[in-house]
């Protein structure tokens, strides 16, 4: 069940990838290695951040760079290289002010100090400027494409030219103060999400956001349910709604950890919408993303990528940990709580001492004296301080459905360098590496008329900062058992990205 990773990286190109680039003026060509199968022929685009200062000010956490668009081309076995940065209020303000204006997550804007201290202190009172800097995935509404955040603006962008064309204030729609950036998208076009909402009285709600289809993770979905994983994480709302204004607090000053409440798992059904009262509790654990989630024979699986433990996994994010030597990577990382791939089983109408009898499974779930089903998970991966992130499945087939195959990123001890396959089934993984190579999240790209799972081809771009020419390239692996089918080589180094999508 655990992998063998020998890679260091002493060297520390990984700071390359945590570096500010330039846009392109125009698409650049690839030197392709290998040959492109012929029917892969659409655009890898991705979101991250490509610009970690403004002026003398630097930006201070991983997700406050400001939003950088890549796209590569493919198309009779040549391919393009693009990239953008999203025009949003947040960048084009911080370019014509040469300042930090407006806070991010880890990053506190301030005032500009030009002003007076009376125009300084109004400015505080006008209430919270949110962020619109969508720098962590891009997915499709219809036949519009969206790049977004955490917050409650999304960015409707030309996935062709990546030009940005327009801003879009959810709250003038929905009943939401921010959505995920991991969406669900059903075969028909449907599109879910998961949002917040501050209540009377300082209270959260979360609400399931529907956007029907045109003409014809933070959170689960399978056939008939969502789930959504409540963490010990919380916002302290007082905090955000006060203190941000008076101190030119950052979203990361809000967080606090929750020692005593552990992690609590809720259900929803999609048709009729409708809460399930049952009460899911298990041991403290961050999360991030969901790999999958399907029904069996009255149970609910779900699949995570968790991280033990109460603390905040984001507060080893702040770009100075991540561009330290290797030695100081290392020893921060093992302070951090530990990842681990883990499987829990709902149970929805059983009783009984142990109350799931799926035979595949370790998993547990107990009926407690206080009406509360405890869980205990299934360990799918572990390896010390090596995590697989980042999951991505064959979506279009298997979202929600029992299904025995994820990709990964695998960070070791934060650092991203190697892509990972796993067969949630009998836990057997493979492996993708390259000395001083740092991949991003693998997207997967099923072969026409496909029958098998894992028929098809992972896309990754990954970059080695110490090749001689040509240091970033999109890299194709076979699906199967991610031996290299090609790669295209461009001359300029890609920094880090976090989400994305294949477009045919």
């Amino acid at each position: 069940m655990e992998l063998s990773i020998k890679a260091a990286h002493p060297a520390g190109g990984y700071k390359k990838i945590f570096e500010t680039c330039g846009e392109l003026n125009e698409p650049i060509p690839a030197i392709v290695v290998g040959v492109i199968p012929e029917w892969l022929s659409g655009s890898l685009l991705r979101l991250g951040p490509g610009l970690f200062e403004v002026g003398a000010e630097p930006f201070y956490h991983l997700f406050d760079g400001q939003a950088l668009m890549h796209k590569f081309d493919l198309k009779n076995g040549h391919v393009t290289y693009y990239r953008k940065f999203v025009k949003t209020d947040a960048y084009v303000r911080a370019m014509t002010e040469k300042r930090v204006v407006i806070t991010e997550f880890g990053t506190a804007a301030y005032p500009d100090p030009c002003k007076n201290i009376f125009s300084r202190f109004f400015t505080y009172f006008k209430g919270i400027e949110v962020t619109d800097n969508c720098l962590v995935n891009v997915y499709p509404v219809g036949e519009d494409f969206y790049a977004c955040t955490e917050t409650n603006y999304i960015t409707k962008v030309d996935p062709d030219t990546l030009e940005t064309l327009k801003k879009v204030d959810l709250c003038d729609y929905l009943s939401v103060n921010g959505v995920t950036a991991h969406p669900h998208i059903e075969s028909d076009g449907t599109v879910y999400n998961l949002g917040n909402c501050f209540g009377k009285n300082m209270s959260l709600a979360y609400n399931i956001v529907k956007i029907p289809p045109t003409q014809k993770g933070y959170f689960g979905m399978t056939e008939n349910y969502f789930v959504f994983v409540e963490t010990p994480i919380k916002i302290n709302l007082l905090k955000f709604l006060t203190a941000w204004s008076i101190w030119g607090t950052n979203y990361m000053d809000c967080f606090e950890s929750n020692e005593t409440m552990g992690t609590w798992f809720h259900l929803a059904m999609k048709d009729p919408a409708k809460y399930i009262e049952h009460k899911f509790r298990t041991s403290a654990f961050n999360l991030f993303h969901h790999i999958n989630s399907y029904e069996d024979d009255g149970f609910i699986v779900v699949d995570l990528c968790t991280w033990k433990g109460h603390e905040f996994v984001y507060n080893y994010l702040y770009l100075a940990n991540l561009r330290e030597n290797w030695e100081e990577v290392k020893k921060a990382a093992m302070r951090a709580p530990q990842p681990e791939v883990r499987r829990y089983i709902l149970p929805i109408d059983k009783q009984g001492k142990n109350l799931i009898s799926l035979p595949y499974t370790t998993a547990t779930a107990v009926m407690r004296s206080d009406g509360t089903i405890w869980l205990e998970p299934e360990v799918l991966f572990s390896g010390p301080r090596q995590a697989f992130e980042f999951p991505q499945i064959n979506y279009s087939k298997f979202s929600g459905k029992n299904y025995s195959y994820a990709y990964g990123l695998g960070l070791n001890h934060f650092i991203p360098d190697r892509i990972c396959k796993l067969n949630v089934k009998t836990k057997e993984t493979w492996v993708w590496q390259e000395p001083d190579s740092y991949p991003s999240e693998p997207i997967f790209v099923q072969t026409p008329d496909s029958v098998e799972e894992d028929d098809g081809v992972l896309l990754s771009i990954v970059v080695n900062p110490g090749a001689d020419q040509r240091p970033g390239y999109l890299l194709i692996l076979n699906a199967r058992d991610l031996t290299e089918i090609a790669r295209a080589e461009v001359e300029v180094i890609i920094p880090v990205t976090f989400h994305g999508m294949y477009k045919p």
